[in-house]
């Protein structure tokens, strides 16, 4: 059986639903509106249609560049579509130097970049080209390259980005065809629709620089299924609404901080937990949810699901769901080969997670699974080690219980290494600092807590450490950075909550008891 793309996935849903819409997008009442005036449909004929436009433009543009098919271009789908590999870039990397590290780091040729980046990447090393709007009349005479089966399923066919920083820069993730026939294949078994029916409607999770959506995207089209893009992605109530009422909206997909926000929202708005009830599966993801706003969705009988994954091996384990004590138990989507193994060394943060007397497993994804990441990922087994720690209920059942690193995932779901931000503070700011943290578990950003060693004003402090700590922030993420001095916090010299043992500061612990102070800086409630 020949290897499955996203491309060939598209060309059968399109010549067996042409006319049923695969997209719904708002059309606002006026520029700088939030009213949306109507939801616009696109077909899947229509989205087709475009692909192919955009591949020969694209596969013209590049080849009068001289560059072959299978060259590594940085942006999906279009450049996948003319045939060359694409590297995607989140806007959430606006540094432009860690940008061009990237690229020469996965031998790319080419950028193509958007209208907005014009200046930013004018000294830019690789040719560039501006994704502009094309027409018919820019393409004529261009051909359609050709779609054949994938060969080599070790063949790279797109390369994604760690969704945080390791050593001032994400790591590659290349993915090849293998990989993506798994995608498609577990994507199939997550979105398929509860009604056969009728077409079902799903909504935009994320960046389709990041896996989250490509993958739901994969699912949907496989099954004629139609997306909605929302104005944003952390989305109102009143919009969730006018998606169902409008739209058609019958699955809702949200990473777990946006969704809790739906669900604190329903308990004084009976419209909305009317429309959540009435949903046929409500998925989250990125992050568990608070166990108050679990409660309240199984207490009122919403169809919650937790779908499980990460960037480098996309849904790895899906929740029973329904209804019941059991249904938020994990289970490894059907299709993969996974290991869930004690961990080879008590780790002291273990507390954090779970009681000392129970047994925390790894989730380890086997070199026999199809969805098993690039060599370059992998430990020296062999094997793909997430940091993932479970405990098994049940055979073959299981519940999330953190990680067993530093790590911490932001409101959108997208990494952060806590540590190497603690690391940067005490190798510039040793003088100033005495101990430091960094927590923001589902915030917008990393928050930093210190004791301080000098006998200055909080306010003195923190401008000193914001300046010492500035140029190692402008290389990360969005969502790795600490760039005012209002998310650092000065405490007395140890009061930070520690480890009975060797007196290590607790993460978590910091996080609660601190939540009213940072929730009043992040100005949420969490």
């Amino acid at each position: 059986m020949p290897l499955r793309t996203h491309l060939a996935a598209l060309d059968a849903t399109a010549s067996l639903y042409p006319s049923r819409p695969v997209f719904k997008v708002p059309k606002l009442a006026s520029p700088g509106s939030d009213e949306i005036e109507e939801w616009s449909s696109i077909s899947y004929s229509q989205f087709k249609s475009d692909v192919d436009l955009y591949a020969k433009y694209w596969a013209r543009t590049l080849a009068a560049d001289g560059l072959p098919p299978r060259t590594t271009v940085g942006l999906w789908y279009v450049p996948s579509s003319a045939g060359y590999i694409p590297q995607l870039f989140s806007l959430r990397l606006p540094n432009p130097d860690v940008v061009y590290e990237l690229l020469q780091r996965a031998h790319a040729k080419a950028l193509i970049y958007e209208p907005s980046f014009a200046n930013t990447v004018s000294d830019c090393p690789l040719p560039t080209h501006v994704a502009l709007e094309v027409r018919e009349e820019d393409v004529e005479g261009a051909v359609l390259p050709p779609r054949e089966d994938p060969v080599n399923g070790d063949d790279i066919v797109v390369i994604f980005h760690t969704s945080g920083s390791t050593s001032g820069s994400p790591k590659l993730v290349p993915c090849n065809y293998t990989w993506l026939d798994a995608m498609i294949s577990k994507a199939y078994h997550t979105t398929k629709p509860k009604n056969t029916g009728r077409q079902d409607v799903s909504v935009w999770m994320g960046s389709m620089c990041h896996i989250a959506q490509n993958f739901m995207l994969f699912g949907s089209i496989q099954h004629g299924s139609c997306t909605v893009q929302p104005t944003k992605i952390a989305f109102s109530s009143d919009e969730l609404i006018d998606m169902v009422t409008r739209c058609g909206l019958n699955r809702l997909n949200q990473f777990a901080t946006f969704l809790a926000t739906q669900l604190r929202n329903s308990h004084h708005n009976p419209k909305l937990l009317g429309v959540l009830q009435n949903l046929d599966e409500v998925v989250y993801s990125g992050l568990m949810l608070p166990p108050d706003d679990e409660r309240w969705a199984y207490d009122k009988e919403i169809l919650l699901r937790n779908l499980f994954g990460n960037t480098e091996c996309g849904a790895m384990l899906l929740s029973v769901g329904g209804r019941g004590a059991d249904t938020r138990l994990l289970q490894p989507i059907e299709g993969t080969d996974y290991g869930f193994f004690p961990l080879s060394s008590a780790s002291e943060n273990k507390s954090e997670h779970v009681d000392a007397n129970s047994q925390l497993l790894e989730l380890v994804i086997l070199s026999s699974s199809p969805d098993c990441p690039d060599r370059s990922l992998r430990n020296a087994d062999g094997h793909y080690h997430t940091g993932d720690l479970f405990l098994e209920l049940k055979p073959g059942h299981y519940i999330a219980r953190g990680r067993d690193d530093d790590w911490i995932k932001s409101e959108n779901s997208l990494r952060c290494d806590t540590k190497a931000i603690e690391d940067n503070v005490r190798a510039t700011c040793g003088d100033l600092v005495s101990d430091c943290i960094v927590v923001g578990n589902g915030r917008p950003s990393p928050a930093l807590f210190v004791e301080p060693k000098v006998d200055v004003s909080p306010e003195v402090l923190k401008r000193d450490i914001i300046r010492r700590i500035r140029h190692f922030h402008s290389r990360r993420y969005l969502h790795e950075r600490i760039t005012s001095a209002e998310f650092i916090f000065v405490v007395a010299k140890g009061t930070l909550p520690r480890t009975a043992t060797k007196g290590n500061i607790r993460r978590k612990a910091v996080e609660e008891a601190y939540r009213a102070e940072l929730d009043a800086v992040f100005g949420m409630s969490f």
